[in-house]
């Protein structure tokens, strides 16, 4: 349910702000100390962002996936790490609940994750299963009137902070057919949480392996219906797709505006370098590829928003949107040279940080596989 044009505006100006002034003068120490400060999660649970996507009589904000990307845009504008604390809530945490959940499940777990009580994960892939997502190994068994749940989860994000994983798990046989969705307390006999690995970038976001060891599941924690837990994860990377195609955006729209203050301060030869028309190029170019992404999730999130199917646009705007950031976090570096190598521009760290998302919630291979299936289907 969208909010009133007034009451968004106002939502935005916030957020606008909150990133301006209390996340982007934080970025270099979350980077340096790999930890987002409890003080600022408090802050961003206050603004309601963990609610964001939680229908509003669960607590939540209910944003459209319009209004959604459009503080998605906003949230970009600054490191991806902050937008990692609460977006496993507002996404692939959260979201397989509120599409599959019933009421029961619905009531009990929505209003905490809304408030940002309960923190969510999505544990789906494995060390034999990352983009074969049928293929996972962690089985759930029958045992009496439970689920007993034995397998290894790898890179999964927000692990280590999680009160409640939606697990997949295979409670039948091969193929996509035979995986089932489960909702798991992180508390759980038998579970858990790796040590966070180290990575290239996005410091501050964490990733953990997490082990279950005949852990005990109630039926009543099944998600959906047994041997559907594959489709509930497919609609879940759907809509998680087009959120992080919206966090490219974001991120680009930083990165050309850093760019282009540089290139206007900047001098060589006696001018700036911004007057230069190699220079110009490559701001042109980026400043293009933007606006062809931006535009390219507006109008996916207006057609999701009116019920239509969007498998094809979120994979084109996942596939676009991350390589389309890549390039621009390239140019950037070229633009300010030498200085977009060192720490304290900040520009490297964003080249980092933008890596991940050609990679995460289906890699660019994958997107183009759907691309291809869906357009084949379409017959063009």
């Amino acid at each position: 349910m969208a909010l009133d044009a007034d009451t968004f505006g106002q939502l935005i100006d916030t957020i606008r702000r909150f990133v301006a002034e209390r996340l982007r003068p934080l970025e270099a120490q979350v980077a340096e100390n790999d930890e987002i400060p409890n003080d600022l999660i408090q802050e961003m649970k206050e603004l309601g962002l963990f609610g964001l996507s939680i229908p509003e009589e669960y607590g939540g904000l209910g944003l459209s996936m319009s209004e959604e990307v459009r503080v998605v845009f906003e949230l970009g504008k600054t490191s991806p790490a902050f937008r990692s604390a609460f977006g496993t809530n507002v996404g692939i945490g959260s979201q397989g609940l509120v599409m599959a959940g019933n009421e029961a499940q619905k009531t009990r777990f929505l209003p905490g994750i809304a408030s940002g009580e309960i923190i969510t994960s999505f544990a789906l892939t494995e060390p034999e299963a990352g983009s074969d997502g049928a293929g996972v190994r962690t089985r759930a068994v029958k045992d009496g009137n439970q689920w007993k749940l034995s397998g290894g989860k790898r890179y999964i994000t927000n692990a280590d902070k999680a009160h409640l994983f939606t697990v997949m798990a295979r409670t039948g046989g091969p193929g996509a057919g035979g995986v089932s969705a489960f909702l798991v307390p992180a508390d759980s006999p038998g579970l858990s949480v790796g040590a966070h690995e180290k990575k290239m970038g996005q410091q501050g976001a964490h990733i953990c392996d997490v082990n279950f060891d005949d852990v005990a599941v109630p039926p009543e924690n099944m998600l959906g219906a047994e041997g559907e837990g594959f489709k509930v994860a497919m609609r879940v990377l759907d809509r998680g797709r087009l959120h992080i195609s919206a966090m490219c955006v974001g991120v680009a729209e930083r990165l050309v505006a850093d760019a282009v203050a540089y290139a206007t301060e900047r001098k060589q030869f006696g001018q700036a370098i911004a007057e230069f028309q190699l220079v110009q190029a490559m701001i042109a170019d980026s400043k293009t590829e933007l606006l062809a992404a931006k535009a390219l999730v507006l109008e996916t999130a207006a057609k999701r928003d009116a019920g239509e199917n969007v498998v094809l646009e979120c994979a084109a705007a996942k596939l676009f949107a991350s390589e389309m950031v890549g390039r621009v976090a390239d140019r950037a570096v070229q633009i300010f040279g030498g200085a977009g190598y060192v720490a304290d521009y900040g520009i490297e760290r964003l080249y980092r940080d933008v890596r991940i998302f050609r990679i995460y919630e289906g890699t660019s291979q994958v997107q183009q596989l759907i691309v291809a299936r869906e357009t084949i289907k379409r017959g063009g």
